[in-house]
């Protein structure tokens, strides 16, 4: 089955339907202009249509094993995550003060609905991340939010259920 990411659904549903751009008002996230917002969706689109779905299938046909206590994931999915996390991806959402993009949860959203529709499979992983990065981000200490928070914005560390 093939895929294709939904830019134009997002955008238009970021624009005509959620008034997204009035994000770009606030001082917060002044820089989530519709110049940004369009690039940020464009390259998106390129990762979930040209890495992530081709994986979809193969994560159905070898999903990952446990062999003599070493976990193998499912052909590609190493590469996957490596292009999800070298993006920047993980921490779209994040405060900048850890490395993350710190735009809109909004947008985070909307990327995760396009990379759930390429490769579901894959993308639970980077789900995970967010959410502890979230939690850590509103609750944690200042002690273990530098120890955690760089690790994984970056990619290097991800989160578990």
């Amino acid at each position: 089955m093939s895929f294709t990411a939904p830019v134009a659904d997002i955008r238009f549903l970021l624009d005509q339907v959620l008034g997204y751009d009035r994000l770009s008002e606030t001082e917060t996230f002044a820089e989530a202009g519709a110049d940004v917002t369009e690039a940020i969706l464009g390259e998106l689109g390129r990762l979930c249509d040209g890495v992530l779905a081709p994986l979809n299938r193969h994560g159905d046909l070898t999903p990952a094993k446990l062999e003599n206590g070493v976990v193998r994931t499912s052909p590609g999915f190493k590469d996957g995550y490596k292009a999800i996390a070298e993006g920047g991806w993980l921490g779209i959402a994040a405060t900048p003060e850890f490395g993350g993009m710190g735009l809109p949860q909004t947008l985070n959203t909307a990327m995760n609905e396009m990379m759930s529709g390429a490769c579901l499979a894959l993308q639970l992983c980077p789900l995970l991340s967010q959410g502890q990065i979230e939690a850590l981000e509103h609750h944690a200490s200042d002690t273990l939010k530098d120890l955690y928070l760089p690790k994984l914005i970056s990619g290097e560390w991800t989160g578990t259920m």
